[in-house]
């Protein structure tokens, strides 16, 4: 399917879980998704297995007051 072809995604948290699985969702479909969280190793084996098609990101959380 492809009812997402050349749309870009953007999903928090996605290294594993619900959000990998929300992630490998979006890539079926034809999105460009950015995966975001804040364990480096997971992110990377989350990338190794999503493929070409994602891109991450770690961030430490910060307080914005």
């Amino acid at each position: 399917m492809t009812r997402l072809n050349g749309r870009t995604a953007v999903i928090s948290g996605s290294a594993t879980g619900i959000g990998l699985a929300a992630t490998k969702c979006f890539i079926e479909e034809g999105a460009f998704v950015f995966i975001f969280g804040r364990r480096q190793e997971a992110l990377g084996a989350a990338i190794a297995e999503l493929g070409p098609n994602a891109q991450a990101d770690a961030r430490k959380r910060v307080n914005a007051a």
